[in-house]
C-alpha cells in the first residue's frame, strides 16, 4: 500500500520546518527536515576545508555522510550538530551546495528512503516537484520577506546570538533569489500545491489549515 506523504516546500524562515514537525507529531508520520542534509554537507565543507563550489567532492562527501537523525536531534559522525548547522553562514552555504546538481542527485535517494509507514511529512524547497511528485498533498508555504526576517532576528536574539535586521533581511532575499534562478530543482509553488501565506497567521493556524487539506485529501472531498 502507498505510503502517504505531505510535501510542504517555501522560502527560508518561512516556518515551514516548525509546521511540518508538529503536523507530523499530530498525525503520527515521521519527519524529514530535508534542509538539514543540505545543511550538514555545508557545515562537512566548512569543518574540512572543502570549497561550497567544488561540486565533485561535495557531491561524494553527499553520498557518504555518516548522519543520522534521532529523537529530534541531527547527528554528523555521532556528534550532535544541531545548533551548528543553524548558524546563518551555514544555511548560506547550504543554499550554495544545493544549487550544485550533482549533490542534489546524491542526496535524492536518502531523501526518499526517508518515506516509510505509517507516513512522512517532509520539507524543502523541492519536495512536492523533484523528491516525492507523487505526494498526497503538497503545500507551498511562505510568508513576506520582512515577516521571515522579522521571525529570524526574534529566534537569534532568543537564542543570545547577535543579530542585524536589515542584513537578515538581505540574506533572506538574496537566498530567495538564488533558490528561485538556480537550473535544478528551482523554489516554486507547483500547480497541484495548496499556498498557504502565513504572514498574518499563527503557528497553530497553519498547523490546522494543513491538517484540514490533508484530511478533506484522505476522504476523497
Amino acid at each position: 500500500m502507498k505510503v502517504p506523504v505531505i510535501a510542504i516546500d517555501g522560502p527560508s524562515a518561512s516556518g515551514k520546518g516548525t509546521v511540518a514537525a508538529r503536523v507530523a507529531s499530530r498525525l503520527g508520520f515521521h519527519y524529514l527536515d530535508s534542509g538539514s542534509l543540505y545543511r550538514l554537507v555545508a557545515l562537512h565543507a566548512d569543518l574540512h576545508g572543502i570549497d561550497w563550489d567544488d561540486e565533485a567532492t561535495l557531491a561524494q562527501a553527499a553520498l557518504t555522510l555518516p548522519a543520522t537523525f534521532c529523537d529530534g536531534r541531527v547527528l554528523l559522525s555521532g556528534n550532535d550538530v544541531d545548533q551548528a548547522i543553524r548558524a546563518e553562514h551555514i544555511g548560506i552555504g547550504a543554499s550554495r551546495v544545493g544549487a550544485l546538481p550533482a549533490v542534489r542527485a546524491a542526496l535524492l535517494q536518502r531523501q526518499r528512503d526517508f518515506r516509510a509507514t505509517p507516513g512522512l511529512v517532509t520539507d524543502g524547497r523541492d519536495m512536492g516537484s523533484v523528491v516525492f511528485p507523487d505526494a498526497d498533498l503538497k503545500i507551498f508555504l511562505t510568508a513576506s520577506a520582512d515577516e521571515r526576517a522579522d521571525r529570524r532576528y526574534k529566534q537569534l536574539i532568543g537564542k543570545g546570538e547577535s543579530a542585524n535586521l536589515p542584513q537578515i533581511r538581505q540574506d533572506i532575499i538574496d537566498r530567495d533569489r538564488r533558490d528561485a534562478a538556480r537550473t535544478v530543482a528551482p523554489l516554486r509553488q507547483e500547480p497541484d500545491a495548496f499556498l498557504l501565506d502565513t504572514t498574518e497567521l499563527t503557528i497553530d493556524q497553519a498547523v490546522e489549515q494543513v491538517l484540514a487539506w490533508f484530511a478533506d485529501r484522505a476522504s476523497g472531498a
